[in-house]
C-alpha cells in the first residue's frame, strides 16, 4: 500500500514513519511512502504558498496553485491515489473509514496549514476527514493518525493477524482489561480467571468486562451495538452489578 503525502513541513514525518511498526511494514515491502513538499511547486523565488485572505481577516490562507501542481506532480510520478484532504470540514474518521481506506492501493493525503486552504482546492480531492472535533496547527498530525489506523488493517503488517480484529472499535466496543507479570503489582491483582487456563471463562470475561467498559466510558458507542443472546445476559448481569 501507498501513502503519498502533500505537506509544507515534510520533516514532521520523518521520525514516525521511521519507527516501530510503520518501518517494520515499510522493511518487509508491505507499505511506501511518498512525501511531498508542496513548496517546491511554488512559483516565485521565496516559494510562497500562502496569501492574505480575500474579504480581510486574520492569518493567512495556502494557495491552490502550489497544491494543484504538487498533485499533478504525484500523478505522473506516483500515479494518481484517491485524495483525502485533511481539514475540520471533513466527515469524522472512524475505525469504519480506516477499514474501507485498507482497500486501496494508494492514498493521498492533503495537510492544510495556516488559517485554512483556498476553498477551490476542495474541488480537486476525493474526500476530506476530519480526526475530531478540536483544533491542530496543520493536518500533518491528523494524517499521521489516518497512517497509523489505516496501515494496521492492511494484511500482513501486524504480527499478530488477530490484533487489529480485536482491538477497540473493531465493534462498537472498547477493548476488555489487559494484564501482564507481575502478577501482584502494589496490591493489585490480576483477575484470577486469567489465571485459571480455563479458555471459555476467559473468553466470557472478557467479552463482559468490553461491554462494562463500553458502558462506563462509552455509552454513546452501544447505539450501533447489535448484541447476541450472550451480550444481553451479560448486560444484565452488569446492570445489576453497578446497581449494587
Amino acid at each position: 500500500m501507498i501513502f503519498t503525502l502533500l505537506t509544507l513541513f515534510p520533516s514532521i514525518f520523518e521520525s514516525p514513519l521511521n519507527e516501530s511498526l510503520l518501518r517494520k511494514a515499510r522493511d518487509k515491502g508491505l507499505l511506501s511512502f511518498n512525501i511531498v513538499n508542496i513548496r517546491d511547486f511554488a512559483d516565485d523565488i521565496h516559494r510562497t504558498c500562502d496569501d492574505a485572505p480575500y474579504g480581510g481577516g486574520a492569518g493567512m490562507v495556502m494557495k491552490a496553485e502550489p497544491i494543484y501542481r504538487a498533485m499533478e506532480h504525484v500523478n505522473r510520478h506516483f500515479g494518481k491515489p484517491r485524495y483525502l484532504l485533511l481539514t475540520p470540514h471533513g466527515r469524522t474518521f472512524t475505525q469504519k473509514t480506516a477499514a474501507n481506506l485498507a482497500l486501496r492501493p494508494h492514498i493521498g493525503l492533503v495537510c492544510g496549514r495556516y488559517e485554512g486552504i483556498d476553498e477551490r482546492v476542495h474541488s480537486l480531492v476525493d474526500d476530506e476527514l476530519s480526526i475530531g472535533d478540536y483544533v491542530l496547527s496543520g493536518g500533518e498530525a491528523a494524517a499521521l493518525v489516518v497512517i497509523d489506523a489505516v496501515a494496521r488493517l492492511v494484511p500482513g503488517v501486524m504480527g499478530n493477524e488477530t490484533s487489529a480484529v480485536d482491538e477497540s472499535f473493531g465493534e462498537p466496543l472498547l477493548e476488555y482489561p489487559q494484564y501482564t507479570r507481575p502478577q501482584a503489582f502494589m496490591g493489585m491483582e490480576v483477575p484470577a480467571v486469567l489465571l485459571s487456563g480455563n479458555h471459555e471463562e476467559i473468553r466470557r470475561w472478557r467479552r463482559k468486562e468490553s461491554i462494562r467498559r463500553t458502558i462506563l466510558s462509552r455509552p454513546d458507542l452501544l447505539e450501533t451495538f447489535e448484541p447476541s443472546d450472550e451480550d444481553r445476559r451479560l448486560i444484565r448481569e452488569i446492570m445489576e452489578e453497578l446497581a449494587e
